[in-house]
């Protein structure tokens, strides 16, 4: 059979039809694929749920991939190195308790255990509302293409059915941010609304992550550097250990949700 251009654009279109159709309907949906969005996904879809990712940029991995002001390396506490380990990625001790691992390697290694666990990954795609019926419970996500948010054109976005949601998409917060402008500020984060992220303290913003990785409104988890910018937290930079922890965490609570 002879391979035409119109048969990889079928193969193509038929292919992630199906699958978005599919998804459609999901037990979790993660917003952001960064490191902590990642892990979630990969243990939440361990569990038999079904997950979906949704990051808005080309790529995953969120600030991992630049390591430290670019270069490609990141530092984990020892807490963290049973996650390293349960995804295969390899580290040397720079220091007792601290170790060193290729940031590069890390986001190809966590991207792989999401998706071979089960997980689907969409990129380049955008959340811009959440949906939230009777009992004001959140019940969905309301999508559209990154590049129509960019282009600011006004096209009418796709509802994604879910019965929790992570937000993990970093700094901005972006889902917590939503439900605070469009839902209930005085019901999110018990009333505290997005507090916003300190400056960088890494030391103390590592150890309160697992504090700030919580429900912060019904059916709305909230993981990684989002919880501490929810939550008041401080920014950490480079030192990745709390947020694969906080992604560990999310997981075990949206499985207490899901009653997995």
């Amino acid at each position: 059979m002879e391979l035409s251009e119109v048969t990889i654009s079928k193969a193509i279109i038929d292919d992630f039809s199906k699958t978005f159709l599919d998804y459609t309907e999901i037990d979790a949906g993660i917003v952001g694929a960064g490191p902590s969005g990642l892990v979630c996904a990969a243990y939440l879809a361990r569990s038999g749920a079904k997950v979906a990712v949704f990051e808005r940029k080309l790529s995953v991995g969120g600030g991992m991939w630049g390591g430290g002001m670019m270069y490609p390396r990141i530092v984990v506490q020892k807490e963290a190195l049973r996650i390293l380990d349960d995804f295969n990625i390899r580290y040397r001790e720079y220091v007792p308790g601290y170790y060193l691992a290729n940031s590069i390697e890390a986001v190809g290694k966590l991207a792989a255990a999401a998706v071979d666990s089960g997980a689907e990954i969409f990129n380049l795609m955008s959340v811009e509302d959440v949906m939230i019926r009777q009992d004001d419970t959140i019940t969905g996500l309301v999508i559209n293409w990154t590049a129509v948010e960019m282009a600011g054109l006004h096209v009418d976005p796709l509802s994604i059915s879910s019965k929790v949601v992570i937000d993990a998409t970093g700094h901005d917060a972006d889902v917590c941010r939503i439900v605070q402008r469009k839902v209930s500020a005085e019901r999110l984060n018990e009333g505290r609304g997005v507090v916003g992220e300190k400056s960088m303290w890494a030391d103390v913003g590592e150890k309160v992550l697992l504090s700030t990785t919580k429900e912060v409104y019904p059916g709305l988890i909230v993981a990684g550097m989002a919880a501490n910018a929810v939550s008041g937290g401080h920014r950490m930079g480079p030192i990745f250990g709390g947020m694969l922890l906080s992604g560990e965490l999310a997981a075990k609570k949206a499985k207490e949700y899901l009653k997995l």
